[in-house]
C-alpha cells in the first residue's frame, strides 16, 4: 500500500522527484512506485495484452499475476483497479491511458478507496476470510464502476478457502473483478487457474533495469559509477524492488554517491578482477599462488564461501561464452569479465570447465558447513587445482586401450619426443602418453594410429571388445545380438526381444574407432540367425551338466549325497577313474 505521507500526486509514471525536508525519507521502492503502465518497466509484453483486451472491451473478471518477488505484482493490481475504475468528466470509461487523473484515482493508489479491498492471503488463509469476501461480493460498488478486490500471496489460501472461493470466481457479478498475486503459481490449484486470465511478469532485463537506475539516481542528483551500477544489477537478480533497495543502501554506503569500493564491501563481494586472477591462477594449477590470492582477497574483507560464489559465476559465464559468444554483451558485466572471460572461453576445453562447476558447486556447501570457512574454501582449490585437467572416463579408457602391447613377442614401439618420431610438425592434441622409465630422461610412447585390419569373425570382435574394456559393447554381443553373418567391413545381426536398437550405431562407431575404417552394421529380421553368445554358453553348460550326470562316478558320489546337484562343470586332466569306484565299493562293503 502506497504511502500516503507523499505530498503530490504525480502522473503518469513515477512520483516525485524529492521530497520536501519536514517530511519523513522515503525509501525509492516506494517513491518512485509507478502509477500507472507507463511507468512500469520490463514488463511489456502484459501492457500489450491489457491495451487490446481494454480497446476491444473483452476485459476479464479475474486476473492471476505471478512472478518473481519485487517484480511489480502488487502495483500492477493497484494500476489495474485505476484502468477499471477510471472515470473523468466524459464519464466512466474502463482505460489504459491514465496520463490525466480521474475521480478515484488518488483514493485508489493511496490506498484508502472503499471499492478497492486489498487482502494478505499469508495472514488471512482461512475459510472464514474468504467468507467476508463472498458476503461483501452480494452488495454493488459505493462510489466506482467497480468493486475490485486484490489477494496477495493467495497460494497460502487453504483448501477450503479455495473451494469456497470457486463459486464466486466463476459466476461473480458484473461489477466485480478479481486480482490474485503470487509467488508460487504451482501451489495455486488448477481450478482457480482456469477462472482466472493469467499473466507471468518476468524479471528485468539487465540493459532495463541498468536504464531504471540510472534515471532514478539521475532524479535524485546522485553521481555513480558504472561498475557499482553493474554490481547491483547482477546482485538484484532482474527484482526491480530488490534493485531499489540496493541502490538505497549504496547510497547511504557511498554518502550520497555509489562507488564500486562502496558496493563491494556493501555486498561481500571480492575484487572481481581479483576472482578472475584466482580462477587463471587454479585453472594452470598454480595451487601456491591461488592460495595468496584466497587469502588477500579474505584480508580484504571478502567471505570465502562469497569467492567460491564469486568463482562459480564467473565459471559459468566463460561457460555461457564458449557457447553463445554473444553472451559477452552482457551490460551487467565488467569490462574484465567481458575481455577476459572470452579470452578464458576460447582456451579452456568444455570438460575442464563442466568439471570446474561441479567442483565449486559441491566446495560451496562444504564452505557453507564447515566450521573453518576460510580452511575449506582453501580444500575447494586445492582440489580444483589438481583436478581441473584430468581426463574424462572416455579419454582415460581411449588412453588404456590405445596402450601398446605389452606382449614380450611384439616389438616396442620407438621413442618419439614430443613432435613425432624426428621431433618435427605437431603432435595434434593428447597424443602421446608419458610412462614411467628407468631411464634418467622420461620416455613418451606415441599412442599407435587404430588397427586396420578388423575382426574376421564374431568371435574375434567380442574379443576385440573385450581387450579394449568396452563392456557396454560386450555385453550387447553377448546378450543383446544373434549374430546372421560377417565378411570384411560387413556384420549382420538380428536385435533380441527388448533389445536397444542403439546399440547398431554404437557398434558401428567403436568399429570404425577400433579399425580404422567404416564397417555396415545392419540389423536383419531373419529366422536363420544363430542363438546369442550368452544362449550359446548357457546351452553348453546344461550339455556339460546332462553328460556330467551321466558319469558313473557322479551318479555314485549324488547316491552318497541325497539332495545334491551339479551345478558346475570344469574339465580337469583324467581322474583315476576306478581308483575312485574302488573307494565307494569298499566303503559300501564296509557299512554292510
Amino acid at each position: 500500500m502506497a504511502d500516503d505521507s507523499q505530498d503530490s500526486f504525480a502522473l503518469p509514471g513515477l512520483g516525485a522527484p524529492a521530497a520536501p525536508a519536514s517530511k519523513p525519507y522515503l525509501v525509492l521502492a516506494r517513491k518512485y512506485r509507478p502509477l500507472s503502465f507507463e511507468g512500469l518497466i520490463g514488463q511489456d509484453a502484459m501492457v500489450q495484452t491489457l491495451a487490446n483486451a481494454f480497446k476491444s472491451g473483452r476485459i476479464h473478471h479475474a486476473f492471476i499475476l505471478t512472478g518473481v518477488r519485487g517484480v511489480g505484482k502488487t502495483t500492477t493490481a493497484r494500476i489495474l483497479a485505476r484502468a477499471f475504475n477510471y472515470e473523468d468528466e466524459t464519464g466512466r470509461h474502463p482505460t489504459l491511458d491514465l496520463k490525466k487523473e480521474g475521480v478515484h484515482d488518488r483514493a485508489i493508489i493511496e490506498g484508502r478507496h472503499v471499492d478497492v479491498i486489498e487482502m494478505d492471503a499469508a495472514s488471512n488463509t482461512g475459510i472464514n476470510d474468504i467468507r467476508e469476501i463472498i458476503d461483501s461480493v452480494k452488495y454493488g460498488p459505493v462510489s466506482a464502476p467497480y468493486k475490485v478486490y486484490i489477494i496477495d500471496e493467495v497460494h497460502m489460501l487453504s483448501t477450503a478457502a479455495f473451494n469456497g472461493l470457486l463459486k464466486t470466481l466463476e459466476e461473480p457479478p458484473p461489477y466485480v473483478k478479481f486480482i490474485f498475486a503470487t509467488t508460487e503459481i504451482r501451489k495455486v490449484p488448477v481450478t482457480i487457474l482456469s477462472r482466472c486470465m493469467r499473466f507471468d511478469l518476468r524479471r528485468v532485463t539487465p540493459e532495463v533495469m541498468t536504464a531504471h537506475l540510472m534515471d532514478l539516481l539521475g532524479r535524485e542528483g546522485i553521481d555513480y559509477e558504472p561498475e557499482a551500477l553493474a554490481m547491483i544489477v547482477r546482485a538484484g537478480e532482474g527484482s526491480v524492488r530488490d534493485n531499489q533497495s540496493l541502490l538505497d543502501q549504496a547510497i547511504s554506503h557511498g554518502d550520497g554517491k555509489v562507488t564500486a569500493a562502496t558496493v563491494k564491501a556493501m555486498l561481500g563481494l571480492g575484487d572481481r578482477a581479483k576472482t578472475i586472477d584466482l580462477f587463471e591462477e587454479v585453472m594452470r594449477g598454480e595451487i601456491g599462488p591461488a592460495l595468496g590470492s584466497m587469502r588477500a582477497l579474505y584480508d580484504a574483507g571478502a567471505d570465502p564461501q562469497t569467492i567460491i560464489a564469486d568463482l562459480v559465476d564467473f565459471t559459468h559465464l566463460v561457460t555461457r561464452i564458449k557457447v553463445v559468444p554473444a553472451a559477452a554483451d552482457d551490460v551487467s558485466l565488467t569490462p574484465d569479465e567481458r575481455t577476459r572471460g572470452t579470452e578464458l572461453a576460447q582456451k579452456l576445453a568444455m570438460r575442464v570447465l563442466t568439471r570446474t562447476w561441479q567442483i565449486l558447486f559441491r566446495g560451496f556447501d562444504e564452505v557453507a558447513k564447515a566450521g573453518n570457512a576460510l580452511q575449506a574454501a582453501e580444500m575447494v582449490l586445492i582440489r580444483l587445482a589438481h583436478a581441473a585437467d584430468l581426463p574424462t572416463p572416455d579419454e582415460l579408457l581411449t588412453r588404456l586401450a590405445n596402450q601398446p602391447n605389452p606382449s614380450p613377442s611384439l616389438p616396442s614401439p620407438a621413442p618419439r619426443g614430443p613432435s613425432g618420431p624426428s621431433g618435427g610438425g605437431s603432435s595434434g592434441g593428447p597424443s602421446a602418453v608419458r610412462i614411467a622409465s628407468s631411464q634418467p630422461e622420461p620416455t613418451q610412447v606415441a599412442a599407435p594410429t587404430p588397427q586396420t585390419t578388423g575382426p574376421q569373425t564374431y568371435a574375434e570382435l567380442i574379443e576385440m571388445a573385450r581387450n579394449r574394456r568396452d563392456i557396454i559393447v560386450v555385453t550387447a554381443l553377448e546378450q543383446s545380438l544373434r549374430p546372421v553373418s560377417m565378411t570384411d567391413g560387413r556384420l549382420e545381426v538380428a536385435l533380441v526381444d527388448g533389445a536397444d536398437p542403439g546399440i547398431i550405431q554404437t557398434l558401428s562407431a567403436r568399429l570404425k574407432f577400433w579399425t580404422g575404417k567404416t564397417w555396415m552394421v545392419s540389423v536383419s529380421t531373419s529366422a536363420e540367425a544363430a542363438p546369442t553368445i550368452r544362449e550359446q554358453r548357457d546351452r553348453q553348460t546344461e550339455d556339460k551338466k546332462a553328460e556330467a550326470k551321466a558319469d558313473p562316478l557322479v551318479q555314485a558320489i549324488l547316491k552318497q549325497f541325497p539332495g545334491a546337484d551339479v551345478r558346475v562343470v570344469e574339465k580337469l586332466e583324467s581322474p583315476p577313474v576306478e581308483a575312485y569306484l574302488d573307494a565307494i565299493r569298499d566303503e559300501d562293503e564296509d557299512d554292510e
